[in-house]
């Protein structure tokens, strides 16, 4: 009985595993979708984005504002940002989503470094 149990045990674990993973968001309506009405958090630095449907970004890091605007290019998200008169440059980058409670930003196109986001 045991080793059924550690059988069956194994054959779910990829399965399981294949669940918590990031996939990929490959088009504007789906990101839209997934963001829609809930804010962008990472609680270890207090920082809240809203990204809008309208192309604005707005919030909070540290206690100082940020703004910027978005658009969609070839799969990618792309935004042009600035935090209290320091400018963080336009990039595009991947966008991946794990059990719609995690947004996952990715640098140059999937290449650079990633930003792991809740939604709330």
């Amino acid at each position: 009985m045991r080793r059924v149990f550690f059988a069956l045990a194994f054959a779910l674990l990829p399965t399981l595993a294949q669940a918590n993973e990031f996939e990929p968001v490959r088009d504007k309506d789906t990101f839209l979708s997934i963001i829609n009405g809930k804010a962008l958090r990472i609680g270890l630095y207090n920082l809240t984005l809203n990204v809008n449907p309208d192309g604005k970004i707005k919030g909070r890091a540290l206690g100082w504002d940020i703004s910027g605007t978005w658009s969609w290019k070839d799969g990618y998200f792309c935004r042009d940002m600035d935090w209290s008169g320091y400018p963080i440059e336009y990039n595009c980058q991947l966008v991946e989503v794990r059990e719609n409670r995690e947004v996952r930003f990715t640098e140059d196109r999937g290449k650079g470094d990633s930003a792991s986001f809740r939604l709330r």
